[in-house]
C-alpha cells in the first residue's frame, strides 16, 4: 500500500456536467457582441479551457474581453446552476472520503463560482478547499493552478493524482509531476486522454477506485 492519498478533482466535466450553462451563457454574449452563436452541441470544446481563450476564437482578441463581461453577466446570475452533478460523483467523494483521501478541487473556472457551485449542489463537504482561477485571469492554466496548490496543500507529487476529462487535466498535472485518471463521462474523449498521456481511463464514476487501487493507491 502506497501513500497516494491526495487526489485533484476537476469540476466540469468531471464532478458536474456544465453543458447548458456554459453553452448558453457563451451564446448570450456572443448574440449580445451582434455575433452568430453556434448551437450549444457545436459549443462543448469551450468546456475545460480558459474561457477568455475560447472567446478568442469565437470573437477575435479584439472583443474577448468585452464578450468575458458579458458571459460572466449571464453566468454569474443563472448560468452557473444551470448544471447538475453527474451519477455517481457523492458515492464516490463519500467512498474516497471514507478511504481516507484528501480530496480537492482544481479548475480553470473562477474561483468565486466554483465554490458557489459546490455548495449549490452538496459537493463542498466533501473538499479540503478548492483551488481555481481568480477574475483577473490569474491561475486560469492547469500547470499553474496545479502548481498552486500543491504548494498551498504541501501535497508531493509523488503522494498526488488528478482526475480530470480533458488534455488540459493531463498535460496540466504532468508539468507537476503529477499522473492522472482521465474520466470518460465528460467533454474530452477517450482519443484525446490517452493522447496526452492519462495513466488510465475510468468509463464511470464507479471505476474510478479501480484505477486508484492499479496505480497502487
Amino acid at each position: 500500500m502506497s501513500d497516494l492519498r491526495t487526489a485533484f478533482f476537476d469540476l466540469d466535466g468531471t464532478l458536474t456536467d456544465p453543458k447548458p450553462g456554459i453553452c448558453g451563457s457563451v451564446q448570450y454574449a456572443l448574440t449580445q457582441l451582434g455575433l452568430p452563436a453556434p448551437s450549444q452541441d457545436e459549443l462543448e470544446w469551450v468546456i475545460g479551457p480558459p474561457m477568455i481563450e475560447s472567446l478568442r476564437r469565437l470573437a477575435g482578441p479584439d472583443r474577448a474581453d468585452e464578450g468575458l463581461r458579458f458571459y460572466r453577466q449571464r453566468y454569474g446570475e443563472t448560468g452557473l446552476y444551470e448544471n447538475r452533478v453527474y451519477d455517481g460523483i457523492p458515492e464516490l467523494l463519500a467512498r474516497l472520503t471514507e478511504e481516507g483521501w484528501r480530496l480537492y478541487v482544481a479548475t480553470s473556472k473562477a474561483r468565486p463560482y466554483a465554490l458557489r457551485i459546490l455548495d449549490h449542489f452538496g459537493l463542498a463537504r466533501f473538499f479540503s478547499q478548492t483551488f481555481g482561477s481568480g477574475l483577473d485571469g490569474s491561475l486560469q492554466h492547469k500547470d499553474e493552478l496545479l502548481a498552486h496548490a500543491l504548494t498551498e496543500t504541501g501535497a508531493a507529487p509523488a503522494s498526488a493524482i488528478m482526475i480530470g476529462d480533458r488534455k488540459y487535466d493531463v498535460l496540466g498535472a504532468k508539468a507537476n509531476g503529477l499522473p492522472t485518471i482521465g474520466v470518460a463521462w465528460g467533454y474530452g474523449s477517450r482519443a484525446e486522454l490517452e493522447e496526452a498521456g492519462a495513466v488510465a481511463i475510468a468509463a464511470a464514476p464507479q471505476d474510478v477506485p479501480g484505477a486508484l487501487a492499479a496505480r497502487g493507491a
